[in-house]
């Protein structure tokens, strides 16, 4: 099982994904929200998530894990 991890320090936007779904790569999966600047975080391979580990307005460090996934 992989991750998906934050690569910056923010608020938890919004989340795009939900457990179960399929997701391509490049596909946004989190929307973060730092300095009222909304970045989003792409998955970096194919895969199905299998569990999202935040919520909508979440605080997260970069490196904290966004979604599970294989």
């Amino acid at each position: 099982m992989s991750g998906i991890t934050s690569n910056m320090a923010g608020t938890v936007f919004k989340v795009l994904v939900q457990a179960g779904q399929a997701v391509a790569e490049g596909e946004d999966v989190v929307i973060l929200e730092s300095m009222k600047m909304e970045v989003p975080v792409s998955a970096q391979e194919s895969g199905t998530v299998m569990r999202v580990a935040v919520v909508e307005g979440d605080f997260v460090n970069e490196g904290d894990l966004l979604v599970e996934w294989e």
